[in-house]
């Protein structure tokens, strides 16, 4: 049975991310701050037939996070998909004008540095298999700026840097790395179900034909 780690896994697209690839035969890790959260959607996923477990760390504190990778590593053994949801956190998003560094280095912290620290937990023993899949989640703001998501964009746009030179790495050893950036309009209930995402991200992992897609797919010709 293969393991799929979540880091930054919540109740919305974390949690749908855990079903849909849980009943395809998947294990899940998740991880976030809070291990009584963590529980408790482990819980419900162990009564829907799919097993899990919660892995609490602060995917901004290095140790904390590399401490629950290794009890990961115990737990199930090998790390087959490792999925980045970064998180703002506390830390508000501004407009252009209203950014300033505190606001940019706070978000950087959770959703770059989150992200190298998290892909770093699997990549050598992904590489030295010849497989594996490692997978991130940002906002469109990564795709094309945007002056209303100053310090987002900022730190999603560096996030989409790293994705696409770790994925042009990656490829060739047999580690598929790849990149969906979603509409901040996902809500439960709506055409922009984080259920629906969750089956997009599968499509794309399941294919591996595409380094990148936005969901809804063709959103940025919309937009922009």
């Amino acid at each position: 049975m293969k393991t799929m780690v979540i880091v930054g896994a919540g109740p919305g697209l974390g949690f749908s991310l855990a079903k849909t690839f849980g009943k395809r035969g998947f294990r899940i890790a998740l991880v976030s701050r809070t291990q009584e959260k963590l529980n408790q959607y482990a819980e419900q996923l162990n009564q829907m037939g799919i097993e899990a477990q919660g892995f609490a760390a602060d995917i901004t504190n290095k140790m904390q996070l590399s401490m629950a990778f290794q009890q990961i590593k115990n737990t199930y053994g090998t790390i087959d998909v490792l999925e980045f949801s970064p998180h703002n956190g506390n830390v508000s998003v501004f407009p252009v004008l209203e950014t300033t560094d505190e606001s940019v280095i706070q978000l950087f912290n959770n959703v770059v540095i989150g992200a190298i620290n998290s892909a770093r937990q699997v990549i050598p023993e992904m590489t030295e298999r010849g497989e594996g899949a490692i997978l991130f989640t940002s906002d469109l703001s990564a795709m094309s700026p945007s002056p209303m998501f100053g310090n987002s964009g900022i730190a999603m746009s560096g996030l989409r840097n790293y994705i696409l030179n770790l994925h042009e790495r990656l490829l060739p050893m047999g580690v598929f790395v790849g990149h969906l950036s979603i509409s901040p309009l996902i809500k439960k209930g709506t055409g922009f179900d984080p259920d629906q995402v969750a089956e997009a991200w599968y499509s794309l992992y399941e294919k591996r034909a595409e380094a990148e897609e936005t969901f809804p797919k063709g959103i940025m010709q919309v937009l922009y």
